[in-house]
Order: structure tokens, then C-alpha cells, then sequence
């Protein structure tokens, strides 16, 4: 083998290094943020707790003060991550981040799994009943055919 195939990134050979979850507050994000922990003990793998910050361009155009508000989300999701955390610390060990990108929900996950180099992405499945019809962003990361993609209800 050479030098450069030796350092390529070779996606869930020997089981799941990292496992991506979105997260957004919601009950059915939270259930898959606690189903990915449980699969990142398991494996040893890596948990990345994503957050995507929607990009709300017609907002910000009416001077609602839409990047604070995203934030406060993500620092209350942050929070209640680490106090999740701290509670099961002495039963359960689990390496986590926690990490914000920018964009659509689908998106930016797609975003966030290429970029940590994701060999599963969990998510939550969608509380909305339009995306029965059109497709929620599970179904479009499953059509991506990219990564095992977990949807938990």
C-alpha cells in the first residue's frame, strides 16, 4: 500500500469513529441526540452534536435580529447537552462537540457530515406533517446514499 492510500479516509470500516446527530430543540432531535450517545458508547466512536443555524435572509432583511436568536438557541442546546452530560458521567462515557453550520437544515447536515467525516448521521424524524408529502430532510439524506442514516421517532 502507499504512502498516500495509507492516509486516505476509508468511511466505517471497522465500525462508526464518528457519528453525526442534528439537533434543533426538538423532542424528536433530543430522542436522537440520547439514540446516537448510545450508539457513540457503544462504538467508542466520537458523537458530534450538530446544530444547523438557519439562514433566515428575509428576517435579517426586516431587522429581526435573527443571528442572536440562533445563537441563544445554540447555547441553550449546548447547555442542555452538558447537563445531560454531567448526569450520566459516572455511568456512561461518551466523547462529544458540539458544532454550528450555517444553512438549510439538509444542508448544512450534509455540510457537517463531509466536513467531520461522518460514518453515520442520526436524526430526529420530522414533527412537521408537510414533509410527508414533500420529504423531510431524513428522506433526503437517505437519498443522498452517502452515509447509514439513523431516523429515530
Amino acid at each position: 500500500m502507499s504512502e498516500d492510500q495509507s492516509h486516505q479516509f476509508e468511511r466505517g470500516t471497522d465500525g462508526p469513529k464518528v457519528i453525526v446527530v442534528g439537533v434543533d430543540g426538538s423532542d424528536s432531535s433530543l430522542r436522537a441526540a440520547a439514540y446516537a450517545g448510545g450508539l457513540a458508547r457503544r462504538q467508542r466512536a466520537l458523537l458530534a452534536v450538530v446544530y444547523i443555524q438557519p439562514v433566515l435572509a428575509a428576517g435579517a432583511a426586516l431587522g429581526v435580529p435573527v443571528a442572536e436568536t440562533t445563537d441563544e438557541i445554540a447555547e441553550g442546546l449546548i447547555a442542555e447537552i452538558r447537563a445531560a452530560a454531567e448526569r450520566v458521567k459516572d455511568i456512561f462515557d461518551v466523547r462529544w462537540e458540539f458544532h454550528t453550520f450555517h444553512g438549510d437544515p439538509y444542508s448544512g447536515l450534509v455540510s457537517a457530515a463531509d466536513d467531520l467525516k461522518a460514518d453515520a448521521v442520526v436524526v430526529g424524524a420530522s414533527e412537521q406533517a408537510g414533509h410527508r408529502i414533500v420529504g423531510s430532510v431524513a428522506v433526503r439524506l437517505v437519498k443522498a446514499g452517502r452515509w447509514p442514516v439513523t431516523v429515530v421517532p
